[in-house]
Parts: structure tokens; C-alpha cells; sequence
């Protein structure tokens, strides 16, 4: 008998509990989230006001309302973020931010309603606005790309791959407004590339190979272009003596 009170009295007590806990989550959930309830981690480059600014949200916002998904796709694209993840929590209360910044690798120009926009391209292609970028070591940046279009991104990153994997010094890359490709390489000079982006890869082989063939007897230095639009017949114009 004793036993069954003391089994009835956990019962109860751990009910009780159990109706807290739930009442103070529905509680905290339903309460309001305000600006200086968001916590960010991962950079130092964006405010609070950043988030807010660039969120369709409005805050403030109840928690149970915050969609997560939508924010963290939204502050990815406005912000030129590599990642982005938001959390909500109860304890404490607020909106747990993650970001990881893109690290430029070169200035970038592009062109949006006519009006020419400067700013920076990362390793992947992605075009990266000025005031998203920490200032941080962009004097060493020595590539500069102009013409840039959301569509060219896969181009530049395989051009990026290749600097990395050869000899390659392109220091222009510059995309007309028709898509015509050109590079600058330090020392081949102008190389026409074209319009057709499946050739790239083996159009920087090319490169490649006609860097390594003439730096061995100084050829390069005659060089006044080189247009690769068709790989497999290229045509070397140098200067006139």
C-alpha cells in the first residue's frame, strides 16, 4: 500500500513537471524575438541590423514564427554568404546565426540595370557586393574579372582550378556583352577564348602547355595573342619586327 502511494505520488509529481515544462515552452516559443535576440557566430563582418535588413522578416517576430529555412536562404543570397544556419532556442531565448563569409580571390565588375558594380569573386565564381567583404588582405588580390553574369560562375571556377593546378598567371578575365571570353596571362599575353564554356577546360590545357613550350627559348616575349576560339587549331599572332 505504501509502495502505490509512493508510485502514485511520482506519478503525479512527475505530471506536474511535465505540464511546467510544456507551458514553459508554448510560453517561450510564442514569445517575441527582437533585434538584440539574434546571435551571431562565425564573422565579425555583420551586425545585427545586417540580418534584420536583409531578411524578409519582420521583427519583431514571434519565435514559433521564425522560418528558418526562408532566412537562412535569404541571408545567403543577399549577403553573398559560402553558409549560412539559423537556429531557433529556447535557452537562451533568441536566434542562434552561423555564417561563413566568402574569401575573395579577385576584384569583380558587373553590370545590373546598366550601372557598372564593383566588388569581388571568390573561388567558386561567385560575385561578392563591396560591402561584404572584409577589407582584410584584399591588397594581395592581382586578378581582376569584368563582365560578370551569374551564368559565367561555373567558367571562372574552372579557370581558378587551373591556376591552381598549373603555371598559369591569367591576371584579366574579361566577358563581352555577348559572352565572348577573353584572359590575360602574364606572360602569353591576350588569348581569345570564345563562346563555347564546354571548351574551357581543354582550352586551359592548351594554355598550359604553350606557356611551358615557349618559356623554354623566350618565345613568349614576341607573343602579341592568341586566339584559341577552336582548340584544336590555334593561331598565334606576334609582334611585327
Amino acid at each position: 500500500m505504501k509502495n502505490q502511494k509512493k508510485i502514485n505520488h511520482r506519478s503525479f509529481f512527475f505530471l506536474i513537471s511535465f505540464f511546467f515544462l510544456t507551458s514553459l515552452f508554448s510560453i517561450k516559443t510564442l514569445k517575441k524575438v527582437y533585434i538584440h535576440d539574434i546571435r551571431i557566430s562565425g564573422s565579425e563582418l555583420f551586425s545585427q541590423n545586417d540580418l534584420v535588413k536583409n531578411s524578409s522578416l519582420n521583427f519583431p517576430i514571434r519565435l514559433i514564427f521564425v522560418e528558418t529555412n526562408l532566412l537562412e536562404k535569404e541571408l545567403k543570397q543577399n549577403l553573398s554568404l559560402k553558409y549560412v544556419s539559423v537556429n531557433r532556442e529556447l535557452f537562451p531565448f533568441g536566434l542562434k546565426v552561423h555564417i561563413n563569409s566568402r574569401i575573395p580571390i579577385a576584384y569583380g565588375e558587373r553590370i545590373l540595370n546598366n550601372e557598372k558594380i564593383l566588388g569581388f569573386i571568390d573561388k567558386d565564381g561567385i560575385f561578392i557586393n563591396k560591402q561584404n567583404v572584409n577589407e582584410k588582405n584584399l591588397n594581395k588580390l592581382t586578378i581582376q574579372v569584368f563582365g560578370w553574369k551569374e551564368k559565367f560562375k561555373k567558367i571562372l571556377s574552372e579557370i581558378f582550378i587551373a591556376m591552381e593546378n598549373y603555371n598559369l598567371e591569367i591576371v584579366k578575365i574579361t566577358f563581352s556583352s555577348d559572352g565572348f571570353l577573353t584572359v590575360e596571362e602574364k606572360d602569353l599575353r591576350t588569348i581569345f577564348l570564345g563562346f563555347k564554356p564546354n571548351l574551357i577546360k581543354h582550352q586551359l590545357q592548351i594554355i598550359n602547355n604553350l606557356k611551358n613550350e615557349f618559356n623554354k627559348n623566350s618565345f613568349s616575349k614576341k607573343i602579341d595573342n592568341i586566339d584559341l576560339t577552336n582548340p584544336d587549331k590555334p593561331k598565334i599572332k606576334v609582334f611585327k619586327p
